[in-house]
């Protein structure tokens, strides 16, 4: 509880100047002579309890004061306002995410149980953001639309597994349907994260071509390449990574490329991202200021009405 007018406070002591500073009052009529048993009858009651037209004026007063003061309580809305940001997750499902090649709470686990771990996490601190899904194999599909209900985004990450859009990699396809998600929107922020682990090997188009597309339809593309083992190192493999197709979709699209080769880089990545691209959950929380002068002015109300209600025999 605090006060809007704390100030208001030192009206307090106005009353009390007043009869400070008020002029005597004259006597106008002379002592009179009283018998001792009525005289010593009045001087008990004047020292008996003090008159309601002492106390009556005084809180009313002190209420009325109170109400000036504006007693008030800041709480913190648990609101969370639409960000205008829209971002899609492009998740690669081909076989080679099978691998387990990563480590998670002391485990070996695949790369694709790495990426549901760190990507639901990641995906359920977007509050404020539209968030999407596409996954990838021989072709692409749409996994979760656009939605504010990030936590059911999360929960069909949680879901994803390898082989269910086949077992090839068209890092073009997955990135072409992101793209499509986002282009007909009118978010003032779009953002596509692709997730990948090999070499495009069924796309139609070009993965850079792609994302010097999305570079003018205004979307971000920020790649992250899974796996320990790069093109250059495992030549000819089909489950080799590209580093370099993805580095080269993500600076002809104004995003950011990240090699990771453990869980740890994995999460390093979610949270770098998240400085690139702030949640709306970062905003500092809203917050609201409810008065409660009305109480005390209310009181004071009742309080003057009861005196006057009961006439001059409380003055």
């Amino acid at each position: 509880m605090s006060f809007a007018a704390p100030e208001a406070f030192a009206l307090l002591i106005l009353p009390v100047l007043a009869l400070l500073l008020r002029p005597p009052r004259e006597r106008t009529a002379s002592a009179a002579y009283l018998p001792p048993a009525l005289a010593e009858r009045m001087r008990g009651e004047a020292h008996g309890p003090p008159r309601a037209g002492l106390w009556a004026p005084a809180l009313v007063w002190l209420l009325l004061v109170v109400a000036l003061a504006g007693p008030q309580r800041t709480a913190e809305l648990d609101l969370i306002t639409a960000s205008g940001r829209d971002i899609v997750l492009a998740i690669d499902l081909s076989g080679s995410m099978e691998k387990e090649d990563f480590l998670l709470d002391g485990a070996e686990v695949s790369r694709l149980d790495a990426v549901k771990s760190v990507a639901s996490r990641f995906v359920e601190g977007r509050a404020g953001d539209r968030v999407g899904l596409v996954v990838f194999g021989d072709r692409a599909y749409v996994a979760a639309p656009l939605t504010h209900d990030v936590a059911s985004v999360a929960h069909v990450i949680s879901t994803l597994t390898v082989g269910v859009s086949g077992r090839s990699t068209a890092i073009s396809d997955g990135l072409g349907l992101a793209m499509k998600r986002l282009e007909a929107d009118g978010a003032g922020s779009r953002v596509v994260i692709l997730l990948s682990d090999g070499v495009d090997t069924t796309g139609k188009i070009d993965p850079a071509e792609a994302a010097g597309l999305a570079a003018q339809l205004g979307i971000r593309v920020h790649t992250v390449a899974l796996g320990p083992d790069s093109a250059v190192e495992l030549f000819g493999r089909a489950d080799a990574l590209d580093v370099k197709t993805l580095g080269a979709v993500a600076a002809a699209s104004g995003g950011q490329m990240f090699r990771v080769r453990t869980t740890d880089e994995l999460q390093a990545v979610a949270d770098a991202v998240d400085r690139l691209e702030p949640s709306q959950s970062d905003v500092p929380p809203i917050r609201a200021v409810r008065g409660y002068w009305m109480w005390p002015a209310g009181a004071a109300v009742v309080l003057s009405l009861a005196v006057l209600a009961a006439g001059r025999r409380l003055l």
